[in-house]
Formats: C-alpha cells, structure tokens, sequence
C-alpha cells in the first residue's frame, strides 16, 4: 500500500523515531498508526536485548534543584559513545528525564522508570532512542535530597555532578566551593559516624592484610594488628569523609573547617555524587 510523507511525519511526531523506521513500520502495519508505534517500541526493545550488555560510559549527568532551593535531583542517561552523547535529541531527552524527576521527586530508580513524559514512561522512552541510535540507552543512577538550602556543580566534562544540602542558606561561593569538593574528591559519607558499615569493614579487612603481609608484622601478636589496622581506618577517614577531608582550594584545612570559617552554624545535611566513569 501507498504511504503518504504525511503520515510518516505525523508517526514520527508521535514516537520520534527515524523517518525511514516510521515508514517501514506503517508498510508492516498497514497503516495501522497504534501497531506502527508497537511495532517501532518492539523494533527498540530488540535492539536494547541484544545491546544489553554493551558499557554505558558515556552521556550526561545532571542535576537540577527546585526554585526554593530545598529539592534537588541528580541522575544520568547513560550511552555507548561521545558521538551519541553530543547528540542535540539525546540531551534533550537526558535533561527531559531530570525534569521529570524534579517534578515527580519518586522515591527511587523504579518510580522513575515508571514516571511518564505525556504519554510514556521514561523507562518507554529510553526503550525508544535505544531502538532509534542503535546504541544501548540506560538510567544508571538516581538520586535525591531535601534540605534547608541546596547546591549542585556539574564538571565541565558533563559525567560528574554532585549535589549537597546545608542546614540552612550560605554564600554561592562556598556551596559552589563545596559541591566542587564532593565533585572532585569522591567522599565516602559525610563524616566517620555515618560511613556505612561494609565500607568500614573492607576498609579494616584490607587494612589487616597489608599488615599481615609486611615481614616486620611476622608474629606479631592480634590485638597490635587491629591497633595498627584502626590507625588505617583513621587515614581512611581522612581522606574520604566530606568533613575531614582537606579542602582542595586551600590544602591546609579540612573541609569542616572551611565551612565554619564561612558561617560557624553552617552544616551539610546531605550530598549526592555519580560519575558515569566511575
């Protein structure tokens, strides 16, 4: 049968997929518009199965903040390629998902999956542009936090971001100079009391086997192995807690430092990093 560019144009309004798909899948369907759009959403789901397990280590990561400053979201659309990534439709599509999670705040990665963008869900939506790019489309992080006053820093590279919430509302220099800290260096927790519990216990369990290993440690007796393996965990502590890490911008003092030296009332109450090279 004869299929008007009218009707391709109206398909591809519809679904968004590529001008030749949305007349290949009208010719298969008849002209059936409602099994053409099935057919171009199982056309994306076989290329998804058969891209599945294809690395995500490229695209965008954003993070968007309420206009009172006190909801913030952070997630990724995740692609195969910087080719892709650079793509106008794929950003697009990338800060659509962010917006929708702002607007909707789910609790979690499968809330979001199931929020709709109009008529589809985003889960159908990136099913799509996995069957219209030929390359595998993910959702690899989701995160969100509530706070007094909000700040977020996404590095110029577009894979990194953070956001972090304060106890109440400090100057855009220093949120700014904190979220860039969490950017760059990557802190566990927030301090040594919330670490979570399997990191401590790695961190402990890594620590004891360097110790064990090392000549001079040769039967040493147990307890000074744990001494020394708790010296370890200190460093750790150190280095990869917010609070105690040292404050990049200045070298010397610790990061729970600078902030007292902004606002002495100032606390973070919460932060989110992601890094699709992570």
């Amino acid at each position: 049968m004869e299929i008007k560019a009218a009707d391709v144009a109206k398909l591809r309004q519809m679904t968004g997929a590529g001008m030749m798909d949305c007349k290949n899948a009208l010719v298969e369907a008849g002209g059936d518009f409602d099994r053409a759009k099935e057919i171009i959403r199982e056309k994306g789901k076989l290329v998804a199965a058969k891209r599945a397990d294809r690395e995500t280590t490229e695209g965008a990561v954003i993070a968007k903040i309420s206009p009172d400053f006190k909801k913030a979201i952070l997630t990724a659309l995740g692609c195969e390629t910087d080719f892709v990534a650079m793509n106008a439709e794929f950003q697009a599509l990338a800060n659509s998902i962010a917006d929708t999670a702002l607007a909707e705040f789910p609790a979690d990665m499968d809330g979001l999956m199931k929020a709709r963008v109009g008529e589809t869900t985003i889960e159908e939506l990136i099913t799509q542009q996995t069957g219209k790019s030929g390359e595998k489309h993910a959702i690899p992080y989701y995160g969100k936090i509530e706070a007094e006053y909000i700040y977020a820093y996404i590095h110029n590279t577009g894979k990194v971001a953070s956001i972090v919430g304060f106890n109440k509302q400090i100057t855009d220099e220093a949120g700014k100079d904190i979220a860039m800290q969490i950017t760059a260096m990557a802190p566990v927790s927030l301090s040594k009391d919330d670490c979570p519990k399997d990191v401590i216990e790695k961190e402990l369990e890594i620590a004891r086997e360097q110790i064990k290993q090392d000549p001079k440690m040769a039967g040493k007796p147990e307890n000074m192995i744990e001494q020394i393996a708790q010296g370890k965990l200190g460093k750790f502590f150190k280095e990869s807690t917010l609070e105690e890490q040292i404050f990049v911008k200045d070298g010397k003092i610790s990061v729970s430092a600078y902030l007292k030296s902004v606002d002495p009332e100032a606390k973070v109450t919460a932060f989110r990093r992601f890094s699709l090279n992570d």
